[in-house]
């Protein structure tokens, strides 16, 4: 028997405006931006889509974070572009 499996991940990048945004955060709003982005690399369908681009927006009210991401065509590479905590 082979053993059970949880959801396939996407590879999360994060490019360098995000990136600099995330120095700025503190620990406690790294950690719920930690839980976002699990779950947009699990299901990378979550948030809108923003008209007009390849660009997705997913806002957790719950956590308050939001995150603006791409995914690529085979979706195995999550690019996150914008993060706010």
């Amino acid at each position: 028997m082979s053993p059970e499996h949880g959801a396939r991940r996407s590879r999360v990048i994060t490019v360098e405006p995000a990136l600099t945004q995330l120095t700025k955060l503190t620990a406690s709003e790294t950690h719920r931006l930690d839980r976002a982005i699990v779950a947009i690399s699990v299901n990378p369908e979550l948030g809108a889509e923003i008209p007009g681009t390849l660009l997705r927006d997913y806002v957790d009210d719950v956590d308050g974070v939001r995150v603006i991401f791409y995914v690529t065509a085979l979706q195995t590479i999550t690019i996150v572009a914008y993060v706010e905590a």
